[in-house]
């Protein structure tokens, strides 16, 4: 039997801890996931995520009407 992809998912519901230090960011999430980023890299990372998330509110909004 073919599952869908989305039968696999287990979406992360903490969030991550962001650090600045020494001009840097640093991300540590779950399951030691852990990223360094530029200053602009991670504003750029961050509007991504708010952008994506409430796309997500939307999609999830329509799916419950």
């Amino acid at each position: 039997m073919m599952r869908d992809a989305s039968d696999q998912l287990q979406p992360e519901t903490q969030p991550g801890i962001a650090t600045a230090e020494g001009g840097l960011v640093f991300l540590d999430g779950p399951d030691g996931v852990a990223a360094t980023m530029t200053p602009e890299a991670a504003a750029g990372t961050g509007q991504s995520l708010i952008d994506a998330a409430a796309t997500a509110e939307r999609q999830q909004a329509a799916a419950d009407v």
